[in-house]
């Protein structure tokens, strides 16, 4: 009986052509399009300078913050208010303004002051754009200081320890790294869950839900049928994925991809099991449509893909844990950037097993099945 449920199954999606083109177009958008689009590196910062002081010191100043990639030279004015007139029309993003005496003070030893303005109105860009401006502001006094007064230093000037940083698992601080395995989980959930919750409905919207009711086939055995095929696109969704990564981005696993299909394959019959309970509670596919995306934008705000958990409030902390992309989008990371065994990732396994069993066994529960 299963194979005959299989092979109807697999007729349905094999005359919907639009399914099959989906299962590449989708892949290689988010794979490939996505990364650029959550740029999360702050590049190209409009930056308008205010000289007061006019000496080599300022102009050496200004060309290294303007030769910065993350700076964008695009206004040199002569008052701080015409800066600021500049700012406010959206022509500079951020105000450097260098007083006078500036190179004075650095012969002398004595602090420089500068002062940063910031359009903050974009709260990310604003303040990393600060802190790089910061940064190259006391880089080049240490440099200025160390070029011109070399012998003159005092032992409080001279620095009692250097700091070497070493960044693992991302040593280029390359954004795509951290982004593309979590959209990987997205492109699988969107897949898996999305085709799912339209399956049923779109039968009973059709009819032929009809005839299926008043044959004796078992709720579970049904329910298994429509996963199966759901379970073998995920795979596909996955695979894509994966490969595109590594053709375009040239990622790859650090870990076992053993590891990555044993975790695939419970939260592919997670994310296809809720799909199946908002199917089954819903109509119309308009109503499926909406459940569904009001869930779907809630897991991803909240699974750590853009925002960090620690940033959130205790009281959403909380609520994350019954979140199955958390676990996955963690868990694929791990993998990826880390190189993570199965053991290292038992408590995400558990989770995810139990997302499984609740989600299907829902799923045969809420069937209605009438003869």
């Amino acid at each position: 009986m299963l194979r005959f449920l299989l092979e109807k199954e697999f007729k349905q999606i094999f005359r919907n052509p639009f399914l099959l083109k989906l299962l590449v177009i989708m892949p290689l958008m988010v794979i490939v399009v996505f990364p650029y689009v959550t740029n999360q590196e702050v590049r190209n910062v409009k930056l308008s300078i205010v000289d007061n002081d006019h000496s080599p010191a300022s102009n050496r100043l200004i060309q290294k913050a303007a030769s910065s990639s993350c700076f964008q030279l695009t206004d040199v004015s002569s008052t701080y208010d015409e800066a600021l007139r500049n700012l406010e029309l959206g022509e500079s993003d951020i105000i450097l303004e260098i007083p006078r005496n500036f190179e004075w003070d650095l012969k002398r030893n004595e602090k420089a002051k500068v002062m940063i303005s910031a359009n903050s109105v974009n709260g990310t860009q604003g303040g990393l754009g600060s802190q790089y401006l910061s940064f190259i502001v006391t880089d080049y006094g240490n440099e200025f200081r160390e070029q011109e007064n070399p012998v003159n230093l005092s032992a409080a000037d001279i620095p009692i320890f250097q700091t070497d940083m070493i960044y693992r698992f991302n040593p280029s601080l390359d954004y795509k790294v951290f982004m593309i395995p979590g959209l990987i989980v997205v492109l699988v959930t969107l897949l898996c869950c999305a085709l799912t919750a339209l399956n049923i409905v779109g039968e009973k919207e059709s009819g032929t839900i009809e005839q299926i009711n008043v044959t004796p086939v078992p709720k579970s055995l049904f329910i298994i049928a429509k996963l199966m095929p759901n379970w073998i696109i995920g795979f596909l969704a996955l695979a894509f994925g994966m490969i595109f990564a590594w053709l375009i981005h040239g990622l790859v696993p650090e870990g076992n991809l053993f590891t990555v299909f044993v975790f695939s394959a419970l939260y592919i019959l997670a994310m296809s099991g809720m799909g199946m309970v908002i199917s089954n509670y819903s109509n119309t596919m308009q109503q499926a449509m909406f459940i569904m995306f009001f869930f779907l934008i809630i897991m991803m705000l909240t699974c750590g893909l853009f925002t960090p958990l620690n940033s959130m409030p205790e009281w959403m902390q909380i609520i994350t844990k019954v979140n199955p992309v958390l676990y996955f989008v963690e868990v694929i990371r791990l993998i990826y950037l880390k190189g993570s065994t199965l053991n290292e990732l038992v408590p995400n396994l558990l989770w995810l097993c139990g997302f499984t069993i609740v989600f299907n066994v829902w799923a045969v529960i809420s069937y209605k099945k009438s003869a």
